[in-house]
């Protein structure tokens, strides 16, 4: 198996873009990742594309090679990747095990979804098919239900409280507020996380993310080739992914999710590290209990306690263990076939101590854990510096 490296990355700001459309924004991410990688669509040999609904979202099927070709990638396999809120977590998998096979040497992932062109809910429909159909939407659950299942369950077994939810918000937003491409930047008091409007009790409107639109993307290419592309190479150290069930009446416990744990245990072996040696983490927070747990199955911190450990202040930029100092899915916005890749470039961007305000001190190792659905699907990545 073949070393892989991150070559370049760009994004775009993410947020609600009335004048853009899905393939757009996609171009404007692969574009900027050109420039970064200083190379161009004709050293590229494969593409991937994450997407979760644009079918749905935008009305435009065909997707992959609807955008590589706007980026002027003909001839090449083009490929779209689905996983729900995985979708472009999935297709960095599939990127970097094209590489690591030795089928391809360079290949460029994308991560896209327009999602603000319908209205909420329609949205809300939409996303509903990333959970078990027959068994949960069909009788009215949605994925705020769901996890408020989840973090009630939670508070329940381990006494997470309403203020350690909003402890993960308020962090985020603190956060969020310094990077100049998130959706909300707007500084939240733990007084108004813990009370804001209701949405699916205990949790309210700051406990969960944004509807979003944007994209982001990485070239990859063998390590031993790197140096072609940037004098700031990247290693992807290890990275898997695992599936679960999708309805949540059918796991053993739905306060940890086994798809998150086997992922990691898979790429802590890979990179031959253990989350001890993790300095910094880019976690999934589609809502602010999936951070609190993301963290416990991780490793970070034992089952129970991932609320007291955020309340008590760990996980912010100053503390032992950095969460989402990008401001997360809940500050930076949830594009949702966009975020695993963008999970990527911001951890590259730490590494690369290119993160502008949100800098973290320590930064030669980062991880990314992309969740889909209620935990279904998990892609686990590390990254290191030099």
């Amino acid at each position: 198996m073949r070393r892989v490296a991150v070559a370049g990355v760009g994004k775009t700001p993410f947020g609600a873009f009335a004048d853009k459309d899905i393939r757009t924004l996609a171009v404007e991410a692969g574009q900027k990742a050109f420039h970064n990688a200083k190379t161009g669509p004709e050293a590229m040999q494969a593409f991937y594309l994450g997407n979760f609904a644009g079918p749905q979202f935008t009305g435009q099927n065909h997707l992959a090679p609807f955008i590589s070709t706007a980026l002027g990638m003909q001839g090449i396999p083009s490929t779209r990747c689905e996983a729900a809120c995985a979708s472009s977590g999935a297709a960095f998998f599939q990127a970097w095990m094209s590489i690591a096979s030795g089928v391809y040497d360079v290949v460029m992932v994308v991560g896209v979804e327009k999602m603000t062109s319908q209205q909420t809910a329609r949205v809300t429909e939409i996303l509903g098919g990333a959970g078990d159909g027959p068994g949960e939407i069909r009788v009215g659950s949605t994925f705020p239900s769901l996890f408020a299942m989840i973090a009630r369950r939670h508070m329940y077994d381990f006494g997470t409280l309403p203020e350690h939810l909003a402890s993960v918000a308020v962090k985020n937003h603190e956060n969020g507020f310094l990077n100049p491409d998130a959706q909300l930047r707007k500084i939240i008091t733990l007084e108004q996380a813990v009370k804001g409007r209701p949405v699916a009790d205990p949790l309210n409107l700051y406990d969960c993310s944004l509807v979003s639109d944007g994209a982001a993307a990485v070239i990859l290419c063998a390590e031993d080739r790197v140096k072609e592309f940037t004098d700031k190479p990247v290693k992807v150290l290890g990275v898997a992914q695992a599936s679960d069930y999708v309805g949540l009446e059918q796991k053993r416990d739905i306060t940890t999710f086994d798809a998150v744990r086997a992922a990691a245990q898979q790429a802590y072996k890979m990179a031959g590290l253990g989350p001890r040696q993790i300095e910094f983490a880019e976690l999934h927070d589609c809502f602010t209990i999936a951070e609190i747990i993301a963290m416990e199955d991780l490793g970070f911190v034992e089952r129970g306690r991932g609320g007291f450990f955020s309340f008590e202040g760990n996980t912010r930029r100053v503390g032992s263990m950095p969460i989402n100092a990008s401001g997360g899915l809940k500050s930076k916005g949830h594009p949702v076939g966009a975020t695993g890749v963008a999970q990527v470039v911001d951890v590259v961007q730490q590494l690369r101590g290119e993160a502008g305000e949100r800098q973290l001190e320590r930064h030669s190792i980062g991880l990314t854990q992309n969740l889909g659905g209620t935990g279904a699907t998990c892609v686990v990545s590390i990254l290191g510096a030099n």
